[in-house]
């Protein structure tokens, strides 16, 4: 300990003369996040440090950055791995350059002399009993930067938490050290807003127990973390996170039980958020911090079974191509770990990569779904690499679907305004057929309300919900499954083809007067319809003409009857006074269906049909 304590106090000096050793020229790499070092930054830019034409390397700076300043362009110029708020308006004004590049790369930059680092100026928790000192809530890039530079300068504050894992480094490697007793910055996130309320809700229902979860930098992603209270065994394996985490932990959700790396442990490089949070994790075995190159590692992302990636974007394309770094030529966020968890993810057993975001922005004058990305925006993540997309609107499954399937999913949750728009362009572009359904704006909007879980008498859980556009391909293996007599009970002949054109009749429904309700359950391939019940109103008699089709082998097990209760309790809310029906007159089980619902039913029989009818009185 004397040693070290020796070492300490000849490296001991004061801010000024600390950047004095930094020369004109020089490359400089800044602490990361809320680590940055604040004393050391405000003399880096003092009128008495004489420094000029030195470049300054940064990754998301969180808080104050006086360097990118006009004024200071002769002395710096910024170049940033990650734009924040601080640096944004600076870069696109020319006083910085961005570099787009993967967290998990950035490193490999400073080890190769790609990028020589002359000096890097860190903060840093006091020494430990060895004589180590902790980078804190930012190891990510730092760590590395540390290692391969000729100087570092360490600003050591007492109020810096002390991290478990790969995240210290010993006195030798510092050259000079400026003590303080600052403030750590903090940082929270705008999560008071409804839409961002809806797109956690949708993501944290694709979160599944036992699942080990990225949250990216950004408001969306970081509000996840409040939905998730009623799941079990979440693990964490991510570059970042926020305050979000505490209550989870608290109430025995995280717990990396089932992680297939790491378990047990919440393994990250960075954080940002209050004082709480810096609390909770000083000196907490549970977390473990680690450097960019290991936490973003596709291989080591890969290893974690049930691995969840969730980061938000800018634009996304009606094919899937994701834009988060840049609004046109205007550059604005970064790449930052989103390509390496996305494919990380995607590649782990039962991963899902998820890119949430509004379905508008601008105050609602733009979509966020685009025909196609803005002239100069940079496409972040690949077509081929997301696995779905989610708005306040739902959930887009893009993975291993066809143009045309990604256009109509990703429509259908775009905002409503905007959905035929898209529809007329992708027609133009021949990615769906020219003949697809456009509605009108009013009957757009997803019921959700109308979603319900029943159960049948055998036990078996079965959902039901309003029929979707992208229903297409699940409802033509309902119809090419069914019997001879389930065909010509439905449709009153024997029909051999099911094509694109006639299925979308069953699927693209004008909400504000007709309803289609899907009876759905759950396989190894995904969700699959195993009935539908259809009513089309006549707004003149305020009667509407009912369907139903249940597929054979699932016939005689109360599915037609939930069917009709469901779809007759949606009808009485929206102002129908009736129903009316044609059955076959071999088709018992329809009959019994009507006969046992309750109401007084009216039968006349036409030939080889009964053309039932009835209000909705019960007797």
């Amino acid at each position: 300990m004397t040693a070290w304590k020796e070492l300490y106090d000849s490296k001991l000096t004061n801010a000024q003369q600390a950047v004095r050793l930094i020369k004109s020229g020089a490359r400089i790499l800044i602490s990361t996040g809320c680590a940055q070092p604040q004393t050391l930054i405000e003399e880096l830019v003092s009128e008495e440090t004489e420094i000029f034409d030195a470049e300054i390397y940064t990754l998301l700076p969180l808080g104050p950055a006086p360097y990118i300043n006009e004024k200071f362009s002769k002395k710096f110029r910024v170049c940033s791995f990650f734009i924040s708020q601080s640096i944004r308006e600076g870069i696109n004004q020319r006083h910085g350059d961005y570099i787009p590049v993967s967290m998990s790369e950035i490193p490999s930059l400073f080890k190769s002399g790609k990028i020589p680092l002359h000096t890097v100026l860190i903060q840093t928790s006091p020494p430990d009993n060895n004589g180590q000192l902790s980078l804190g809530i930012s190891v990510d890039i730092v760590k590395s930067a540390v290692e391969n530079s000729l100087a570092v300068i360490a600003e050591v504050n007492k109020n810096m938490p002390i991290t478990s894992g790969d995240s210290s480094i010993p006195i030798e490697m510092v050259d000079a050290i400026v003590e303080s007793d600052r403030p750590i910055l903090e940082y929270s996130f705008n999560t008071d807003d409804p839409v961002c309320d809806a797109i956690a809700r949708n993501v944290a229902s694709l979160i599944d127990d036992g699942s080990t979860v990225e949250f990216g930098i950004g408001a969306i992603p970081q509000a996840v973390f409040r939905y998730l209270d009623n799941k079990k065994d979440i693990g964490v394996h991510t570059e970042f996170f926020s305050d979000g985490i505490i209550p989870l932990i608290e109430n025995g959700v995280i717990t990396g039980r089932r992680k297939g790396l790491n378990r047990g442990k919440i393994v990250a490089s960075s954080c940002a958020g209050s004082k709480k949070l810096y609390d909770y994790i000083n000196g907490n075995p549970l977390f473990d911090f680690r450097p960019s190159e290991y936490v973003n590692d596709l291989f080591i992302i890969s290893q974690n079974h049930k691995m969840v990636s969730v980061n938000s974007a800018l634009e996304v394309d009606i094919t899937g191509q994701v834009c988060s770094d840049s609004i046109g030529y205007e550059f604005f966020s970064g790449v930052g770990g989103q390509a390496d968890f996305t494919r990380g993810a995607a590649r782990a057993k039962d991963g899902k990569s998820i890119i949430a975001l509004p379905s508008k922005a601008k105050n609602g004058s733009v979509s966020r779904i685009v025909p196609s990305l803005s002239e100069g925006a940079g496409t972040v993540v690949t077509r081929s690499d997301v696995h779905y997309v989610v708005t306040e609107y739902g959930i887009a499954d893009l993975f291993g679907k066809s143009i045309r399937e990604r256009v109509l999913a990703l429509t259908e949750i775009a905002h409503p305004d905007f959905r035929n728009e898209l529809l007329k362009t992708a027609k133009i572009h021949n990615y769906i057929f020219p003949y697809q359904k456009e509605l009108p704006v009013e009957s757009l909007r997803y019921l959700r309300e109308y979603e319900t879980t029943r159960t049948l008498s055998e036990g078996t859980e079965l959902f039901f919900r309003p029929i979707r556009p992208t229903d297409a391909k699940e409802l033509r293996d309902m119809f090419y499954s069914l019997s001879e007599q389930s065909i010509a009970f439905r449709f009153y002949e024997q029909i051999k083809a099911f094509p694109h054109k006639f299925i979308q009749d069953f699927t693209a429904i004008d909400f504000s007067k007709d309803m289609a309700i899907a009876a759905t359950v759950q396989d190894l391939g995904g969700e699959q319809i195993i009935g539908i019940a259809q009513y089309n109103l006549d707004p003149a008699t305020k009667r509407a003409e009912v369907s139903f089709l249940v597929r054979d082998d699932w016939q005689a097990k109360g599915v037609g009857t939930i069917l009709l209760e469901i779809l007759t309790d949606i009808a009485r809310k929206r102002g129908v006074v009736g129903f009316n029906a044609k059955v076959l007159v071999q088709n018992q089980l329809m009959l019994g269906v009507f006969y046992n619902s309750g109401f007084k039913i009216t039968t006349k029989k036409e030939d080889d049909l009964y053309q039932i009818s009835y209000n909705f009185r019960k007797e």
